[in-house]
């Protein structure tokens, strides 16, 4: 890729939205009406959520319905059964498909069309619905086993068949335990009661997880979708190739700053990938970096996009409702591991651009910062406005509302950032579209939620988590973790950290762990499997623009993103590291960290100001292992760190003399 005077290529990799395909769709096309429907549908529901924001929501259970509702019919059209996509005709002239791409549409139709039937007959009289809970009809429970089919179809289509086995287990463990052996043996539940808990109620399907789909999520996705609409994602690239191209190995740290710039506004590891993939990884590869290692770093550095304040993934927005707490003390807790992670993807980018010689990029040959900011400045505006009203003790839907006027406001500053009706439209589209397999992936994690505590299946878990165990904190940890891997192979990160957080994170606090510690931890496991082989799917996407095998890009993105698999074992042991204790100790903790993770970086990659033989990383491994022990914190001074200054001694006589020899000199190899 060329690096010629102050020209940053970037192009926004995005599916056309169901307006756009509109657009340039023959109106003769058989799917034309289902566009027009679904681009209506889009843009209905979010100038409804829009619009609730402004003015307060209506009756809790009505407002989840809608907007459920409204995702279902969604992903029934985008999704149909038997054609490829939505574009594609229902009958094409001569081919032998059409009766069973006729049949698939007739059974969209026909699924809608009971989606449509079920909200009408729910609303309809919703005081008298409620009132019928505990005493239901016949036809309640026809309706609630109906409405749970159609979401476990669509989560399918959506999310996959990996989520609709699990929650399928489940469910039928609620209603059949008597036929089940060993742990899971227990009474069953009768059908009517399922239904009380699942369908009637406001838990269950319409528990806490579709609750803050609709009411946060929505929001805060359309937010992200309007900001980068307008050119922040141009913004941000530029941005982090004008503020680190210039040092050693700059493309490299260019993709760790941009993603976490884009993190701020994104919550989706893969898409971050194409984004700024697309742009970072042919030019690491073009300065010298391995094309394997250049394709991790950016897997790396995006999925940190879900653990990066303030716009963090869903179940970040999930978990405060959890921990029933302000969504700005997750934002704070949050800050310094997230800062820890990218600091160390940070520091290996450094040591291998020194480790093979990688230089830097002639600062004529980018685009000055003060230009950059100069062009796009006032979108960070927007930001700022959205992180005071959350700060302010607003509730996120409010500052999310004014967090997207300002940005609709400060997008006609600029005539580069200023949208049309149609980019608008798009873009508020193109939101409510990201959010529809979050919302199913939510209604169907409701459906586990709503199952395990019905049939008691969670206390019982828990207990016998802790029995497993022994009462050992690491070992739970360790099973917590693999649980949480394992999860994140087939189904979203939102789904593994609420189904984690429904079965074993009452564990982890009835052994001592801080609640909100245990809740971030299974938050973390959740969105390291984007990066875990064998389904690894940030990886696999940079893989995909690096030309490199998926699973050796895995391998290496476990390699490079160390520190999201060690930094949450440490802050559950030290939770002054999410700003749990006295501020002196979150500092000094911060600080020790930080310094375990530089030290363990050297002796991953076998190089500081030169090569690092055997027996010098083994110690470096050992001294890094030391720094990042927990602190005795009962006792107060430096005699609760003697592990940490024991593994300091050790680094300072492997490493010093490294620090006193002088840098090494660098010269760049970059290709026209």
């Amino acid at each position: 890729m060329s690096t010629q005077a102050a020209q940053i290529v970037y192009e926004e990799k995005q599916e056309l939205g169901f307006l756009e395909r509109l657009l340039v769709s023959r109106g003769g096309e058989s799917a034309h009406l289902v566009l027009l429907c679904c681009t209506a549908i889009a843009i209905g529901l979010a100038v409804f959520h829009l619009y609730v924001a402004a003015f307060g929501t209506p009756e809790g259970r009505s407002f989840r319905s809608v907007h459920l509702t409204g995702m279902l019919i969604l992903a029934i059209f985008s999704f149909p059964l038997f054609r490829k996509s939505i574009r594609d005709p229902v009958v094409v002239a001569g081919d032998r498909g059409n009766a069973l791409r006729f049949a698939g549409f007739a059974i969209d139709l026909a699924l809608v069309g009971l989606v449509l039937f079920i909200e009408i007959w729910t609303i309809y009289d919703i005081d008298a619905f409620h009132l019928r809970y505990g005493e239901k009809e016949s036809s309640d429970l026809i309706v609630g086993g109906i409405l749970i089919v159609i979401v476990l179809e669509t989560t399918r289509r959506a999310v996959g068949w990996a989520m609709v086995l699990i929650t399928g287990f489940f469910v039928v463990h609620a209603l059949y335990a008597n036929h089940f052996f060993g742990f899971f043996y227990g009474p069953p539940v009768g059908f009517g009661k399922f239904i009380d808990v699942l369908f009637m109620s406001s838990d269950g399907l319409f528990g806490i997880p579709l609750h803050v789909c609709s009411t946060y999520i929505v929001l805060f996705i359309i937010f992200g979708a309007l900001l980068i609409r307008s050119g922040a994602g141009r913004f941000f690239i530029d941005l982090a190739v004008a503020l680190t191209g210039h040092k050693v190995g700059g493309p490299a740290k260019a993709s760790v700053v941009a993603s976490g710039f884009m993190g701020t506004v994104s919550g989706s590891a893969v898409a971050n990938v194409v984004t700024t993939g697309s742009f970072t990884i042919p030019l690491m590869k073009n300065l010298g970096y391995r094309a394997k290692f250049a394709a991790a770093v950016e897997a790396c550095a995006s999925s940190g996009g879900q653990i990066t304040p303030p716009i963090m993934g869903a179940a970040a927005f999930i978990m405060a409702e959890f921990l029933v707490t302000a969504y700005t003390d997750i934002i704070v807790a949050a800050a310094i591991p997230a800062f820890l992670y990218f600091a160390t993807v940070y520091f290996m980018v450094h040591l291998e651009a020194e480790k093979n010689n990688i230089g830097r990029i002639d600062k004529a040959r980018l685009p000055q910062a003060g230009q950059v900011l100069r062009g796009s400045w006032h979108l960070l505006i927007a930001l700022f406005v959205l992180i005071y009203f959350l700060m302010a003790g607003y509730t996120p839907m409010k500052s999310a509302f004014w967090g997207l006027a300002s940005l609709l406001a400060l997008s006609f500053i600029n005539k580069g950032t200023r949208m049309s009706p149609v980019d608008l439209l798009a873009a508020v589209e193109a939101g409510i579209r990201a959010t529809m397999p979050v919302t199913i992936a939510c209604a169907c994690a409701g459906l586990i939620i709503g199952s395990v505590f019905v049939s008691g299946l969670g206390l019982k878990f828990t207990q016998s988590v802790i029995e497993l165990s022994g009462g050992n904190l690491l070992f739970l940890l360790a099973l917590t973790g693999i649980s949480a891997i394992i999860l994140g192979m087939g189904i979203t990160t939102t789904a593994v950290y609420i189904t984690v957080a429904a079965l074993i994170v009452p564990a982890l606090v009835k052994i001592g762990v801080e609640p909100i510690a245990a809740h971030m931890f299974a938050f973390y496991f959740g969105v390291v499997s984007t990066i875990t082989p064998p389904v690894a799917l940030a990886s696999f996407a940079a893989a995909a623009i690096a030309k490199t095998p998926p699973m050796a890009t895995a391998l290496e993105s476990t390699r490079v993103g160390i520190a999201k698999y060690l930094v949450p074992l440490v802050f559950v042991y030290n939770p002054s590291l999410l700003f749990v204790g006295p501020l002196w100790l979150t500092a000094v903790s911060g600080v020790l960290v930080l310094a375990g993770l530089w030290v363990l970086s050297i002796a991953l990659e076998g190089w500081f100001r030169g090569p690092v033989n055997g027996v010098q990383r083994l110690g470096t491994l050992a001294a890094a292992a030391l720094i990042l022990a927990p602190p005795t914190t009962d006792i107060m001074g430096l005699a609760g760190y003697y592990w940490e200054i024991a593994g300091a001694m050790i680094a300072v006589v492997l490493i010093g003399p490294r620090l006193l020899g002088g840098r090494q000199p660098t010269e760049g190899r970059i290709d026209a």
